[in-house]
């Protein structure tokens, strides 16, 4: 796959602090390989990591070409063998003004022209303290007509409150446009192609409403435990690790109205509207009967039993971290009130999957059907994030034969049918804050308003003192999530 002249990377410099990390050599560096097999990193793009783990250039090279598989593109392999490293404390001076000598190197040796990206593939803890370091130095000011962007991975704080308090470190150095803060789902094609779902095909937008729709169902479930995580996600859970993010920001793109262009501000201010259209749910007995966490327990079968959630490595025996969280979320605006949105994730589920379900109101006169009527199935729009990427439109057919009888059947998409290979997620990002598309990235308004929608839930949880429900692994979480939706007459897709 190549790439089209508009998104090759500009002269720059790339900075990965935590380059002795995990993140960068699981995902960073593969990425970096491929965006080099496709011709997106010129010869005047230079790459810099930054750690505190002693390095030598040479041996930061190594870890590059260690991190990819086979030998690796020729440009590759140019790249990482004039890859420049600096060791030292994240907070301490000294290592930021051998970070400016190195990249005033790289100016004179590559071109680059004094562009700069800074990625801070670290804790988020370290988010703050760098940025900061980086505008005491000087290095988060754009030299003439060039650029210095921060790109910043998630959780974007850990409640409304710290995520300001992040913003204020963020922006002592780096105007809000500067500033690329990465939620890697949406850098997924079936993702981006909520887009043209939505704007490219006409038959779909005169029933993208509450006239039309029944539900909305969007569900990230994920067959896997914690395992070796569990430190990190006692102080997470799955409301911070998946719905404040991941949920939201899908929900939004799928719900939001048209923008006006395809610009990335445009589409932004499209998503924060419906952000902010979401309705919080602010009193405890709101929340009580809209929200709904659980944690799995051990469950399985003989021959594959798994661990529950307290059994494993460094997870509190009494913990009441939620590994799983479902809630009826509804939207206040013209075209979605009245329609509940039923969102769901959770680990050690019977499934591994992500998808948005739109489901469409019954035919008026189900009658024409007699004895069919509980058996027809609504209606749906299905958009399969993950594994299968693609999509599904299910509506009722006639089974062949000299009855007269209903069942579904379903259209199916996939991306499987085109001959371009789908870029990794982290590709697509990295290229992104490169040439300095904020499109997929998210914007502090959007991370404020989500954090507003999740906060009263999980301030409530914190203070309930009744047991956390539970839910074997390989089940569908616990019995109230189903209770969430059956009150409404309605149910989840997958159930049982």
């Amino acid at each position: 796959m190549n790439v089209d002249a508009d998104r090759r990377s500009p002269p720059c410099v790339l900075v990965i602090f935590g380059a002795s990390g995990d993140l960068t050599a699981r995902k960073l560096l593969p990425a970096l390989e491929r965006l080099a097999g496709y011709g997106a990193l010129p010869a005047e793009v230079a790459l810099v990591g930054v750690a505190r783990t002693p390095m030598t250039d040479a041996e930061f090279g190594d870890l590059c070409r260690r991190s990819v598989s086979g030998e690796g593109h020729p440009r590759w392999k140019d790249l990482t063998a004039a890859a420049r490293y600096v060791h030292g404390d994240y907070d301490d001076p000294a290592t930021y003004q051998r970070l400016a000598d190195v990249l005033a190197e790289c100016d004179h040796r590559h071109g680059t022209a004094g562009n700069r990206v800074h990625y801070l593939a670290t804790p988020p803890r370290l988010f703050g303290p760098i940025a900061i370091s980086l505008g005491k130095a000087g290095l988060s000011v754009p030299a003439g007509e060039g650029f210095v962007r921060a790109v910043v991975e998630k959780p974007f704080g850990w409640d409304e409150v710290s995520a300001r308090e992040l913003y204020a470190e963020l922006s002592s150095a780096f105007a809000e446009e500067q500033i690329f803060r990465i939620d890697h789902y949406l850098a997924k094609e079936t993702v981006q192609n909520l887009l043209a779902l939505r704007f490219a095909n006409s038959i779909f937008e005169p029933i993208w409403n509450r006239t039309w729709v029944d539900n909305v169902q969007i569900t990230v479930a994920e067959t896997l435990g914690v395992g070796e995580r569990g430190g990190f996600y006692e102080t997470t859970g799955a409301m911070r690790d998946i719905v404040q993010n991941h949920v939201l920001q899908v929900l939004s793109l799928f719900l939001m109205e048209p923008p006006t262009s395809f610009h990335p501000e445009a589409i932004r201010d499209e998503k924060v509207k419906l952000l902010r259209a979401i309705q919080p749910l602010d009193e405890e007995a709101e929340i009580a009967a809209n929200a709904v966490r659980g944690q799995y327990t051990r469950g399985g079968t003989r021959e594959d039993l798994m661990p529950g959630y307290r059994d494993e490595p460094g997870v509190d025996p009494l913990s009441a971290t939620e590994t799983f969280v479902a809630m009826r979320l509804e939207v206040q605006n013209w075209r979605w009130t009245g329609v509940p949105v039923y969102v769901r994730t959770g680990k050690r589920l019977p499934a591994r999957l992500t998808e948005v379900a739109m489901e469409f109101r019954r035919p008026p006169q189900l009658p024409l059907f007699p004895g069919q009527e509980q058996g027809l199935e609504p209606d749906a729009l299905i958009v399969r994030v993950q594994p299968d990427e693609g999509l599904s439109l299910r509506f009722g057919a006639k089974v062949p034969g000299h009855a007269f009888r209903v069942q579904k059947a379903s259209m199916d998409f996939s991306y499987e049918s085109f001959d371009e290979q789908s870029p990794d997620a982290y590709e697509r990002v990295i290229l992104d804050a490169l040439i300095g598309d904020p499109t997929l990235f998210i914007r502090a308004d959007e991370v404020g308003r989500s954090w507003r929608i999740v906060d009263p839930v999980m301030r409530y949880w914190a203070d309930d003192e009744r047991p956390i429900p539970l839910y074997q692994a390989a089940t569908w979480g616990p019995p109230e999530a189903g209770s969430l939706v059956a009150r409404d007459g309605r149910r989840w897709r997958h159930s049982s």
